[in-house]
């Protein structure tokens, strides 16, 4: 990581975000030795290349899948490369609350030290046309209820497995409330990775739903790094851009025919350095094609051929690496103009709303 150089007095650093990161630097993969991981939706797709990575770097990993065929294979598989038992997974529908229940507890059960280290939400269905806004048949007398699997898998698994983290974390045996002044070398941790997408941070207009769940994952990311200094628990997330995986349907390959996509190895890679260093708290990686880069005299990338002097080949990308930064004024003269409007109506304003209050609990807003 570079060098903090935030405004000791400004949010960033009340809220013990870490500052942005170098994606040019190396990192250690092997201090995710020792570490529990638990990875949603870890069968197939990023999810499986993490749980290839970690454990063959020395981790505990505990995938949950509703894929009981490519889950139990895949961990088969891993504990025979590895001659380790370290690779196991439990059946998990992230849509149903019990079954995520079950999936943290036999965690724990299979946990050398009894705890977990890292929570990644990973679990999500790819992109597809939907009829959200859009029912087909408008001569009907009434529009049928559209098909919400999207929501309900990509964001209310999410929540559930981010609650489960909120509980199971602090509870980890000799693990430490995060800071960016923390031992990067130590064992213990209580870490949630968030998976978004990079329909987080810009429209998905053929799939609403989809591009919907993830804005609510940003979301779910901005609100909760903000609160790390209460629960001491750090929180990152991942966008990757369209990945060449499996999950993507021929009508999105023709879509992107002619751009560019993504590589697993770089997500695994973007995710790995958050699992493995205690002391990034609330950054975010976009995963995006790897390409030649080098910026103008105006600050914008340019795509140029490879070994152009000046140039860096990068597919990590760091979305708000700055905004808690450029947003302190902003949020200052929120604060000002609030407390304003405070002091300007006085203890009488606050008695009279005091008493609507009130008004409202017995005779509602009549």
């Amino acid at each position: 990581m570079e060098t903090p150089s935030h405004d000791p007095n400004g949010l960033s650093a009340a809220i013990r975000q870490s500052p942005p990161l170098d994606v040019s630097l190396p990192y250690d993969a092997s201090r995710v030795k020792g570490k529990t991981i638990v990875v949603t939706g870890g069968a197939s797709g990023f999810g499986a290349g993490f749980v290839r990575e970690w454990a063959n770097n020395g981790a505990n990993v505990i995938m949950g899948d509703i894929n009981v065929e490519k889950g139990d294979a895949l961990a088969r598989q891993i504990r025979k490369e590895t001659g380790k038992d370290n690779v196991h997974f439990v059946h998990c529908d992230v849509t149903d609350w019990q079954s995520q229940v079950n999936l943290f507890k036999e965690a724990v059960r299979l946990s050398p030290h009894g705890g977990i280290d890292t929570v990644v939400a990973n679990a999500g269905i790819a992109p597809e046309p939907d009829e959200l806004l859009h029912p087909k048949d408008l001569s009907a007398a009434e529009p049928k209820a559209p098909n919400v699997k999207t929501i309900d898998v990509n964001f209310v698994g999410v929540a559930y497995s981010v609650h489960l983290a909120y509980y199971w974390l602090p509870r980890n045996p000799g693990a430490k409330a995060c800071s960016i002044d923390s031992d990067q070398r130590q064992p213990r941790d209580r870490h949630i990775l968030l998976i978004g997408s990079l329909a987080s941070l810009a429209p998905l207009s053929l799939s609403p739903q989809y591009g919907a769940t993830k804005h609510a994952v940003l979301g779910l990311f901005r609100s909760l790094r903000a609160t790390t200094h209460v629960h001491g628990i750090r929180i990152n997330m991942v966008c990757p851009y369209f990945i060449d995986t499996p999950i993507l349907k021929l009508p999105v390959r023709i879509f992107l025919a002619g751009g560019g996509m993504g590589k697993v190895e770089d997500v695994v890679e973007a995710a790995t350095r958050f699992v493995s260093d205690s002391r990034i708290l609330g950054r975010a990686l976009v995963v995006g094609p790897k390409a030649s880069l080098k910026q103008d005299d105006q600050g914008e990338w340019k795509v140029v051929d490879y070994g152009t002097p000046g140039s860096e080949v990068k597919a990590l990308w760091e979305p708000y690496a700055d905004d808690w930064h450029e947003q302190d004024a902003f949020n200052r003269n929120i604060a000002k103009a609030l407390n304003a409007v405070q002091a300007a109506r006085g203890w009488g304003g606050w008695a009279l709303d005091v008493v609507r209050a009130v008004g409202y609990l017995f005779w509602g807003s009549k």
